[in-house]
């Protein structure tokens, strides 16, 4: 009971300090920038999109909700889209309302593919190779856009660009030794090794490669077979989210160029990391304006497009998994009067 009180009041803390973040995100740019910018301002860059541009925006997210379904119907063979839709969506609007919401939107998820008839251990297959790809791509994605800004030449002067190439490369060689540890059963002993000689280093009492092996076994049939999916589903779900934010960008004149635009998006991905508010809320929109001012965005058409940006990306789906969970459960009450409604030998068992 005290456990239950005590989620309760971080939950409201954590929804209070979100909304006061985004309420007070005009003053807190001011305070770092000099510029003033009122609630005025940013409602009338709003009122300049129109029609096309609202129904561009809606699109898009639309097609990166249908995106993400990919990564898990790939990692739970036997889920439709349809189900990877409703799963996606009823998650998110938990973990959305909650610090923490990650553990009561698995719990959810594991109701509802049960409740269709998959196995406990095709669930935590699911759970633990969908959250594999998403920590690879949130690893990647700093990555993309430090190389994109490179690229462009936005390095200050050659040290940093180096220093940034480094960096960016060494990551993405990571994340392509724990794929390949993942696929293959020598590359995965040469890192539990690894990994094990760093911990001896630090002389922690933790054995890394079995631990790994463990995880490994769990996971090696689903990534031997339905990696392409997977990684297809990740690609274009983050490329549909990038989408957006251009799009935002574009709408509320705050456009600061392609590499830039990949810059900031892989921050606000990271950024939905924050675990002190649920999903980043308000430390997302704060770093998204900070950096495009940053670019010689205006401040105004930044905190707009940080704004919109969070609506499309985390308030809407609130609303939208609320809805995705409400039928789900009223389908599941009708299912079940219809199987009371039959006789024993009628009703078909679930594939186990």
């Amino acid at each position: 009971m005290k456990n239950k009180w005590l989620q309760i009041i971080l939950s409201v803390l954590s929804l209070g300090l979100a909304a006061l973040l985004v309420f007070y995100l005009p003053q807190l740019v001011h305070a770092l920038t000099g510029k003033p910018v009122s609630w005025q301002q940013i409602l009338q860059v709003f009122g300049t999109l129109d029609g096309g541009e609202i129904a561009l925006m809606t699109a898009l997210w639309l097609l990166s909700l249908l995106a993400y379904t990919f990564v898990l119907t790939s990692s739970l063979p036997g889920l439709n889209n349809l189900q990877g839709l409703t799963l996606n969506a009823a998650g998110s609007a938990v973990s959305n309302l909650l610090p923490f919401g990650g553990a009561v939107g698995v719990a959810l998820s594991f109701a509802m593919t049960r409740g269709w008839g998959f196995t406990s251990r095709a669930f935590v297959v699911m759970t633990l190779v969908s959250g594999i790809w998403n920590t690879l791509f949130r690893f990647i994605l700093p990555a993309v856009g430090i190389m994109a800004l490179l690229a462009a030449g936005k390095a200050p002067n050659p040290t940093v660009a180096s220093a940034g190439w480094t960096g960016a490369v060494s990551i993405l060689v990571l994340c392509a030794v724990v794929a390949a540890a993942l696929y293959w059963d020598r590359a995965a002993n040469v890192l539990g090794r690894a990994v094990d000689g760093v911990v001896r280093l630090l002389r922690l009492k933790f054995h890394a490669s079995q631990a790994f092996q463990r995880l490994r076994a769990d996971t090696a049939g689903v990534v031997r077979t339905r990696w392409p999916g997977l990684s297809l589903g990740m690609v274009f779900f983050l490329g549909f989210q990038w989408a957006i934010m251009a799009a935002c960008m574009h709408g509320t004149g705050a456009w600061p160029g392609l590499a830039e635009s990949i810059a900031v998006f892989a921050l606000s991905r990271v950024l939905t990391s924050a675990l002190i508010t649920p999903s980043g809320a308000g430390i997302m929109e704060s770093g998204v304006a900070a950096l495009l001012i940053t670019f010689g965005v205006p401040a105004t058409p930044a905190i707009a497009t940080a704004l919109l940006f969070g609506f499309w990306t985390y308030t809407i789906e609130i609303p939208f998994g609320g809805l995705a969970l409400g039928a789900w459960a009223l389908l599941r009450r009708r299912n079940g009067r219809n199987a009371g409604a039959e006789p024993p030998s009628a009703i078909p068992k679930a594939t186990r």
